[in-house]
């Protein structure tokens, strides 16, 4: 943190979290407050989800082809735009909200590989895992204080000077990070350039490349849309009906994030021997989750295990991202970075969808059943993957 360069992108990264994670907060206060029906609610997060999905593949090519820097600003300043129309759409137009939270998603989307990118950029290789727990750690305490700094400023703020609060800090993201002094790419130029979608196709074959990524990113994508698809259906379900009070729901949820900052924490300072293997340990921990919620157990048997689940996606994750900052070819880490956001994220709506639906065919009980299974099952597998064990191609490329 006494790195400049590496600082402000921290404060840009974490300005942006703020954003993203105080947005459906205010659009809930919206709804609370008659200036947003609930169908308009759902359509205007789902347009910021599509718009997420579509862009974050874009702006995987672009970070790549162009400045890293020049891709933050401009998605960011795209992101800070849409939050005064959606200001002015409140309560007048739910067509006009559904656009720009589409034109906000699509902000969000194309800062993610950017910056991920940038972080290679701008942090030596021996500093990564610390530098990438310190963004892990903006980002989960932004999903702390988003929200309850929201409902606090509530109190005092209405609504479309929220959405503008949302903005300024969109701006922060866009103008705070400096630029980094290093090329997006170090590789040759082309003197004409591929079509993205020949560029997006290039990302994927350097993927390819890496067999330990293609499995971490097929566990991640299972846990992502079943473990965490189920609980988060379950979770608020079982709350109400076996223990009969929300505290559990909130409990739950908030030891999960706290579970998450203890994680960075540690894997900010730990090097484990096989790396690829402890990951993908931390990663199944998150079966944990749905595992408390099929037996009829104490409440703070329930609150522990989503802490070890919180404790565990950040074990993963950490050396997950420093993993392939350090292996794939740096003029096609925003391209990578982008498949691992677009497969894993963008599945998640899609088991969202057919969770509930599977628990009123089958139970409750039986769907959890499952999905603990897979969270277990599928990262034991892929830890099984040739170069898994390290993340790396040879071990001595881990070291």
């Amino acid at each position: 943190m006494r790195d400049v360069a590496f600082l402000r992108l921290w404060v840009g990264t974490t300005a942006s979290g703020l954003a993203t994670w105080a947005l459906p907060f205010v659009l809930g206060l919206a709804v609370l407050h008659r200036e947003l029906g609930p169908a308009g609610l759902g359509l205007v997060l789902a347009a910021r989800t599509a718009g997420f999905l579509a862009a974050v593949a874009v702006g995987g090519v672009l970070a790549d082809r162009h400045s890293r820097r020049a891709v933050v600003l401009w998605s960011a300043l795209a992101a800070a735009a849409a939050a005064p129309l959606l200001a002015a759409g409140l309560g007048r137009s739910v067509l006009l909200m559904t656009c720009a939270a589409a034109l906000a998603g699509a902000g969000q989307g194309a800062c993610r590989p950017a910056f991920q990118a940038l972080t290679a950029e701008v942090v030596a290789p021996e500093r990564r895992q610390q530098a990438n727990a310190a963004m892990t750690l903006a980002v989960r305490s932004s999903t702390l204080a988003g929200p309850a700094l929201t409902a606090l400023l509530a109190a005092f703020l209405d609504v479309w000077t929220l959405l503008l609060g949302i903005g300024l800090l969109w701006l922060i993201a866009a103008l705070v990070p400096g630029r980094s002094g290093a090329a997006p790419s170090a590789a040759p130029q082309p003197a004409r350039r591929a079509s993205f979608r020949a560029e997006f196709v290039d990302g994927i074959r350097e993927a390819r490349r890496h067999p330990w990524f293609l499995a971490g990113l097929a566990a991640l994508t299972a846990v992502i849309a079943l473990g965490y698809s189920a609980t988060s259906v379950a979770l608020p379900l079982i709350s109400r009906d076996r223990y009969g009070t929300e505290w559990v729901l909130a409990a739950a949820v908030t030891a999960y994030t706290l579970g998450a900052l203890g994680g960075a924490l540690v894997i900010a300072r730990w090097r484990p021997r096989a790396q690829g293997w402890a990951a993908f340990a931390g990663l199944a921990a998150y079966g944990f989750a749905p595992l408390s919620l099929m037996l009829p157990l104490h409440p703070a048997a329930v609150i522990a295990a989503y802490a070890v689940a919180g404790i565990g996606i950040e074990l993963f994750n950490v050396p997950w991202f420093t993993a392939t900052q350090r292996e794939v070819a740096p003029d096609k880490l925003a391209r990578v970075s982008s498949l691992d956001f677009l497969v894993s994220y963008g599945l998640a709506p899609l088991g969202l969808a057919l969770i509930a639906p599977a628990i009123s065919a089958f139970g409750v009980t039986p769907v959890l059943a499952v999905c603990a299974a897979v969270c277990f099952a599928v990262p034991a597998a892929a830890a099984l993957v040739p170069t898994a064990r390290h993340f790396a191609r040879t071990p001595a490329a881990a070291d």
